[in-house]
């Protein structure tokens, strides 16, 4: 595969998992500065890495969600609790992955990503998802 279409197989991705309006914005912010990075990202994150079928989807959002616990990524970490729904996981399952975090993270880390996930369905809630 060439860069060309690793890029259209990673934007198909990125937009299954991320949302249509999620991407259509970010792809409205790209300028000289950072359009070579949105270029990188697409092709190699999700290009690359989330087209791999070693690993479903539900499997990667849950190491995503404990990646950015333990980095204390926060703006990451909301953008993938929203983003988990899409790859089948619930809030269930959400919670036993910050716990999971917790043991091995430590439990402020457990605790913030808590609040951040409560904020993130929130949000959703009031844009009308249904849980």
């Amino acid at each position: 595969m060439d860069d060309k279409e690793r890029y259209g197989a990673g934007m198909t991705v990125r937009r299954a998992v991320l949302g249509d309006a999620h991407v259509d914005r970010s792809l409205t912010k790209i300028n000289d500065f950072n359009g070579d990075f949105q270029n990188f990202i697409t092709r190699y994150a999700w290009g690359e890495i989330w087209t791999d079928p070693t690993l479903d989807r539900k499997t990667r959002s849950c190491m995503v969600l404990s990646m950015m616990i333990a980095l204390n990524r926060v703006d990451e970490f909301k953008l993938h609790v929203k983003a988990a729904f899409n790859n089948g996981l619930t809030k269930n399952d959400i919670r036993a992955v910050i716990k999971q975090a917790a043991v091995y993270c430590g439990v402020p880390a457990g605790n913030s990503a808590t609040h951040w996930a409560e904020e993130v369905f929130a949000q959703m809630e009031k844009d009308g998802h249904k849980f």
